[in-house]
């Protein structure tokens, strides 16, 4: 038990020591932890914005929210007697709202800010022919009928899409990178100052017979702390990431396909806790360096 209180005393002492090192480190940290979860669920969110292109769907005719019905019925018409429609699922206002609850079925103020009245009603169509080419003619031909709002073919809005959120996400990962390398060398740094002003207590300390371990321990748990601390401050980032930018796509008319661009509540709470989990290794392998190139002198 004395060991234990011996262990937490010298390690707090030791950030208030070296507080505005500690800041930095811990700053820096919450920065590069904020990056890696953004990237995270810029993928996350990216992958449910495709999941409207499944059984076969190729294309997608979205309507006008106001369009009327005899221009409706001209889309219906050609759908049924075309003969290179193998089948389509009409999806009306009150089914995409209801789609659009069950999706974003753990954000109400999202669900409250829309009506049926402004989802735009669609046809999910499967071609005869699901090649590239006849795809993108037919598409071509239903985005030029009156009321059709967009036309949006999977090969296209899903490489869109994945091409949007690898951009994302390959930039946001780089910057974390280099940030956590930073982050691993502030980290070590800070671990070398607290120990060069402890230096001599820790010659003493070895010439009693103190063993590598007892002295290393409290400056590994230092810069685990630093670690496990910035990995904290990263995770309110995550939850503004979530009701803030990816909302402002879930709110979107511009781009009906980007309403689906959004992450599941459990996902952000998953994430906090990998961030947790890398904050911590960080800063004990940055710290484990440091006391490791000490002792071994």
């Amino acid at each position: 038990m004395y060991r234990l209180w011996y262990y937490f005393r010298e390690t707090f002492s030791s950030i208030w020591r070296n507080l505005s090192l500690t800041m930095a480190a811990i700053f820096t940290v919450a920065i590069s932890l904020a990056l890696v979860g953004a990237s995270l669920l810029v993928r996350e969110g990216a992958e449910r914005a495709t999941a409207q292109f499944q059984e076969g769907v190729e294309f997608i005719v979205f309507m006008n929210a106001d369009a009327a019905e005899d221009q409706d019925l001209a889309i219906r018409e050609v759908l049924d007697n075309s003969p290179v429609i193998a089948s389509y699922n009409y999806i009306d206002q009150e089914d995409a709202y209801e789609e659009f609850r069950n999706l974003f079925a753990d954000k109400p103020d999202l669900i409250n800010s829309v009506s049926p009245s402004v989802m735009p009603p669609s046809y999910r169509i499967v071609p005869s022919d699901p090649s590239a080419a006849n795809v993108s003619e037919l598409a071509d031909q239903f985005a030029s009928q009156p009321g059709v709002k967009e036309v949006a073919t999977a090969t296209e809005a899903i490489r869109q899409i994945d091409d949007f959120s690898t951009r994302v996400s390959q930039a946001l990962l780089v910057a974390a990178v280099v940030l956590v390398a930073v982050s691993a060398l502030l980290i070590l740094n800070t671990v070398f100052t607290a120990i060069g002003a402890r230096r001599q207590e820790i010659e003493v300390m070895k010439l009693v017979g103190a063993t590598n371990w007892f002295i290393r321990i409290p400056f590994m748990l230092e810069g685990t702390i630093h670690g496990l601390l910035g990995a904290a401050l990263a995770i309110p980032a995550l939850f503004i990431v979530d009701k803030q930018v990816l909302a402002f796509f879930q709110e979107s008319d511009a781009v009906p396909l980007f309403r689906g661009f959004a992450v599941p509540e459990g996902f952000v709470w998953d994430t906090s806790i990998w961030l947790l989990l890398i904050g911590g290794t960080v800063g004990m392998l940055g710290s484990a360096v440091a006391v490791t190139r000490y002792l071994d002198v």
